[in-house]
């Protein structure tokens, strides 16, 4: 806006008309669609022009430098999943003695038990949910809960089929389904597919990379198996069995003993020397 100022001045016999103009100037930054870097906003002032004595002076504008930073954190791809073994395996200098872990069939009765542990112990891991198990409120509570606690979430169908029995149709609808599911209680889509057995086919391999996000399966488990339905059974096969190895990929359920059996599972693969695989850093998730 112009803001114009006139006085008439009288000295002695002269008659002198001063006008002093003041413009008000903003500019926005415009944020960048790539990466975000460091921007500033420049803020105008005008000051009006003031009377002193025989003539006008016209305050200078005043600029206001503003910087901000705006950051978006994206960890570094550290490891990728090797389709020949369903291991991971590392990227550069990541530590090769390193295993993931991934609960399925969640989140049924004691997942939410199974991250508060895993959050204590400081032991990221992958949550593959089933849509079926996300019918109520208070089941959709628990997915936000375990995902309010930094686990990353998997896709592990809407309702637990074998994908090779199904159609294309009924495979992508079990699929697609469970991710919209997903993204409507979290804010976002799942990042890992699993297929329920562990059975994929040429179709759900397509789609789920067209979906973005990364194919799993696992190197071993047991706690489907009777003689591992208890806690100290299935913490001694976890930690002593001969398919553990650099970049195993360790699938457990939600069960009641393999929740109980967790804290000793972790300290196991600790005295062994592993760490714990972080799925933020798995490549492909943050593609």
């Amino acid at each position: 806006m112009m803001v114009i100022h006139m006085k008439w001045i009288i000295l002695g016999t002269s008659l002198a008309l001063l006008t002093a103009c003041g413009n008000d100037n903003s500019q926005a930054a415009e944020e960048p669609e790539a990466a975000p870097e460091t921007q500033q906003l420049e803020e105008s002032t005008a000051s009006n022009s003031e009377e002193v004595t025989e003539e006008s002076v016209e305050k200078p504008e005043e600029t206001e430098e503003i910087d901000t930073v705006e950051e978006i954190e994206q960890k570094e791809p550290q490891y990728r999943v090797n389709p020949a073994t369903w291991g991971v395996e590392p990227i550069a200098d990541a530590p090769a003695e390193a295993v993931l872990i991934t609960i399925d069939d969640a989140p049924d009765k004691h997942a939410v038990k199974m991250a508060e542990t895993l959050q204590q112990l400081d032991i990221p891991a992958i949550f593959f949910v089933n849509g079926h198990f996300l019918d109520t409120d208070e089941e959709k509570e628990q997915l936000r809960k375990i995902h309010d606690m930094g686990f990353a979430i998997g896709n592990h169908t809407n309702s637990h089929p074998n994908l090779k029995n199904l159609t294309e149709e009924q495979q992508r609808e079990e699929i697609i389904t469970l991710s919209e599911t997903v993204e409507s209680i979290i804010g976002e889509k799942p990042a890992f597919f699993r297929a329920p057995h562990g059975s994929n086919t040429d179709f759900s391999k397509a789609l789920v990379e067209q979906e973005g996000m990364v194919l799993m399966n696992w190197s071993y488990g047991y706690d489907w198996e009777q003689q591992y339905m208890d806690a100290g059974a299935l913490a001694d096969i976890m930690v002593h069995t001969e398919f553990l190895r650099n970049g195993a990929n360790l699938l457990m359920h939600d069960r009641e003993w393999t929740a109980e059996a967790l804290p000793a599972i972790a300290e196991g693969l600790k005295q062994k020397g592993y760490t714990f695989v972080d799925p933020d850093e798995i490549e492909g998730v943050n593609p």
